[in-house]
């Protein structure tokens, strides 16, 4: 068994693919110890494959672009949330955008990820940062949840099931990302070029079970469920409502991909937000290393 280090955000319903590797025995099957750690910041994810602590990681989209443009060797090499699965909620007394108004919204990472998110939901009501409201990290989802409960934020983006559960408590809905980004890749499956130049078959080996549990999440809710219920302690009912979601709009990508028209829409976005000081890739494709995906696709037709 050969180990692999991967890291990812929290106990959230993202790390699913992840998840039923690990419990269906697809990573052993292709001989890989696959050790997952889960931290509660984003930045931690990506500090940690960028110092070589893990070799994978499903990390925020635009740290590639960002790291891309000051000349790193992190690249995307296949899909996570290529769609958001995400509202926007605010405490019980809000109920407009224009209650928010001095108010404090939660973000996982000021530099990137669900800033630029926020910000521009904002903007299309009205609001401008930082003259009409504040921004705060405050991690990922779980952690955005508990304040939002504290009252030490007043809104932030939840993701499913957590917005579920927090709509059935009173929590107030103010949008939904989706509706105005129809695609927005928001996590992806991260790399260094160098490791995976270097480790070119077992990166593959990796994949084919990648691409496993994603066939395998498509077709079995009630597994799917099971695993959600053992992983992060959430509900049947919930971890239910988050599966039929994920499967409707296809938020996880059945062909383990990254999509071009979500990591556009992610630097068109974000380039309003905050400039790229020297864009040295022009097109979205240029971000993303399909080499290693396609060999494993080709890889599990040949075995079919």
């Amino acid at each position: 068994m050969t180990p692999i280090k991967f890291a990812a955000v929290s106990r959230n319903y993202f790390n699913m693919p992840l998840w039923i590797g690990v419990h269906e025995g697809m990573f052993a099957a292709e001989g890989i110890d696959l050790a997952v750690e889960l931290h509660e910041g984003v930045d931690e994810v990506t500090n940690r494959l960028a110092d070589g602590r893990v070799q994978l990681a499903y990390g925020i989209t635009e740290h590639v672009v960002l790291d891309a443009e000051k000349g790193g060797s992190s690249e995307i090499i296949g899909g996570n949330v290529n769609r958001l699965p995400f509202s926007l909620m605010a405490g019980k007394s809000i109920r407009t955008f224009q209650d928010m108004r001095g108010k404090v919204v939660g973000v996982s990472s000021l530099e990137a990820g669900s800033s630029s998110l926020v910000m521009k939901l904002f903007e299309a009501h009205g609001l401008h940062y930082p003259a009409d409201y504040q921004i705060t990290a405050c991690g990922p989802i779980l952690a955005r949840w508990e304040k939002l409960q504290s009252g030490e934020i007043d809104a932030g983006l939840q993701g499913a099931p957590l917005n579920y559960i927090a709509a059935d408590q009173g929590y107030r809905i103010l949008a939904d990302p989706r509706t105005d980004f129809p695609d927005f890749q928001f996590t992806s499956l991260h790399t260094l070029a160098p490791w995976a130049s270097a480790n070119h078959e077992l990166v593959v080996r990796f994949l084919k079970a990648f691409l496993r549990a994603h066939a395998w999440f498509y077709a079995n809710k009630e597994g799917c469920t099971a695993i959600a219920m053992a992983e992060t302690g959430v509900e049947r009912h919930y971890a239910g409502r988050a599966w039929d979601e994920y499967v409707q709009d296809e938020i996880f990508p059945r062909d383990g991909d990254a999509s071009d028209a979500a990591v556009q829409a992610l630097i068109d976005i974000s380039g309003l937000i905050r400039a790229l000081p020297s864009r040295t890739r022009t097109h979205a494709a240029d971000y993303i290393n399909r080499a290693y995906l396609r060999e494993a696709q080709e890889s599990l037709r040949g075995a079919a």
